[in-house]
Formats: C-alpha cells, sequence, structure tokens
C-alpha cells in the first residue's frame, strides 16, 4: 500500500487535494467491502433478492443504499456547519466517500424502485459506480473544468466570450448525456472535445434524444439501432464479463420481467458469459 502511495502524483498530497484523494479511497474500499459482503451472503446461500440487506423482525429489507444516504447526508452537514481542517475534514470527506460508494453500489435499485440488484439489470449500479471513480479521479489528477478567469487569461479573449466558450462546453456536455453517452460526457467535462464528439455522433436508440428527435424521422432512429446493435454484438459481452467480475454475475429474474428478457436475449443467466 504504501510503495502504491509512493507512485502517486505529489500535489494528490498538497491541502486542497488531501481531502478528495481520501473520499476516493473511501469510495474504493467501501464499494470493494460492500461486493465482498453481498456476494458472501450469496455463496452462503442468501441469493435471493435483498441479499447483503438487514431484514428486521417485521420483515422489512433496509439495504445499504440507505446508509449511504445518511452517510452522505451527516458527512455533508458537518462539512458545512464546521468546515474543519485536518484530520477533520479527510475524515469527513472519507465518509461522504464512503456513503457514495453505497448509495451507488445500489444505483439500479432506487433507479428501477425495485431490487434487481442480482439482474441484468442491476449492471447499472456498476455503470454509476465506474462514472463516480471516473469523475473523482480526473478531480484529482487536475483535470479541472477551466472557470471562466482562467479561460481569459489563457486565450487573453473578453470576460463574455470566455463564458461563452464555457456555456457552449457545458452544452455539448449535456447533449451527449441526453444522447446516452455518459462516459463521454463525464470525461468531456474535463476534455471538451470528447463532449463534442459524443454530442455530434447518434444518439443511442433508447436515449431520451432518440425519443424526442428521432420519433419523426424513421430513417435517423434506423440508423441509430443498426449502429448500437452493432456495438453491442462488438463489447456488450465484453463489458458484461468485465462488470461481472467487478460486481458478480447476475443470475436472478424478476418475475413480471421475464418476458423482457426471453424477447431481449438478456444474458445474465446461463453459461452465455
Amino acid at each position: 500500500m504504501l510503495s502504491l502511495l509512493a507512485t502517486l502524483p505529489g500535489h494528490v498530497f498538497d491541502d486542497a487535494k488531501r481531502p478528495l484523494f481520501f473520499l476516493l479511497v473511501g469510495f474504493i474500499l467501501t464499494f470493494v467491502l460492500a461486493r465482498l459482503n453481498t456476494r458472501v451472503t450469496r455463496a452462503r446461500g442468501g441469493s435471493g433478492l435483498g441479499a447483503g440487506s438487514i431484514v428486521t423482525p417485521g420483515g422489512l429489507h433496509i439495504h445499504h443504499s440507505v446508509f449511504g444516504i445518511v452517510g452522505m447526508v451527516v458527512a455533508g452537514i458537518l462539512e458545512f456547519a464546521l468546515q474543519p481542517g485536518s484530520p477533520w475534514v479527510e475524515m469527513i470527506a472519507f465518509a461522504f466517500g464512503s456513503g457514495a460508494a453505497l448509495t451507488l453500489d445500489e444505483f439500479a435499485l432506487i433507479l428501477h424502485l425495485e431490487d434487481v440488484y442480482w439482474t441484468g439489470e442491476g449492471r447499472a449500479s456498476i455503470d454509476a459506480v465506474i462514472l463516480g471513480v471516473t469523475f473523482i479521479t480526473l478531480l484529482l489528477t487536475g483535470l479541472t473544468p477551466r472557470s471562466i478567469g482562467e479561460v481569459g487569461d489563457l486565450v487573453a479573449m473578453s470576460r463574455w466570450v470566455g463564458s461563452a466558450l464555457i456555456l457552449s462546453g457545458a452544452a455539448f456536455v449535456i447533449v451527449s448525456y441526453l444522447k446516452g453517452k455518459l462516459f463521454m460526457g463525464t470525461v468531456g467535462i474535463f476534455v471538451p472535445p470528447v463532449a463534442v464528439i459524443g454530442a455530434l455522433r447518434l444518439a443511442k436508440p433508447d436515449s431520451p434524444w432518440a425519443y424526442r428527435r428521432y420519433a419523426s424521422n424513421p430513417v435517423k432512429l434506423e440508423r441509430a439501432r443498426h449502429r448500437a446493435e452493432g456495438f453491442n454484438r462488438r463489447w456488450r459481452q465484453r463489458k458484461h464479463y468485465l462488470w461481472d467480475v467487478i460486481g458478480g454475475k447476475p443470475h436472478l429474474h424478476l418475475p413480471h420481467r421475464q418476458g423482457h428478457h426471453d424477447d431481449h436475449g438478456d444474458d445474465s443467466g446461463g453459461s452465455r458469459i
């Protein structure tokens, strides 16, 4: 562990970056422990929905996202109320990162409003965790979005032009998100050309952008579907395999979604992965 820390850039341990580093450590460590706990629980026979949750005497399943939300709220309030110095700010950052990990580990449950943790839909939680780690890491490396003042200093232009550049960059990020390109949009916050590419390419066929903009353009919608099918053939299985290594392989189907899985060839069970 010490050798790993020694290889990190020196600015990571500066006063400004140190809390963010502890937040990232808390995030990754808590996610690993949470997934290890749920996978051990499943291996010991707790393979049904709600594995890894606490069951009260009344039969209420308290998922660990509840503890995550409480942890983030408490840590956020303490930070704003006390604005402590070191080492308390690092401890609060660690607690906030832990809460965020517990919450995003069950992001799919919150998104679907039902327990999909060990179903194919549960992989959305891994997507959320990967995006979270990517966002924090990019901030930690110093690739922070440029402020209006920095743009003015770098390009020697007026504040209005600098503001327009920042707003246009934000617009490309938003369009990338609307087109279903979440990873490109997130990286594009720090590296604007990536957001531009994501915004200019065809939207994913199930994205809000395609739903609103391609409904009256069946040719473009068909192109989007064709491109998505090609991408899925090449990369979906590989992505699912990697996500299953990280979070555990789904093995359940919700009864009311069984027909949906059969129609779309879902590969969350069986021997296809």
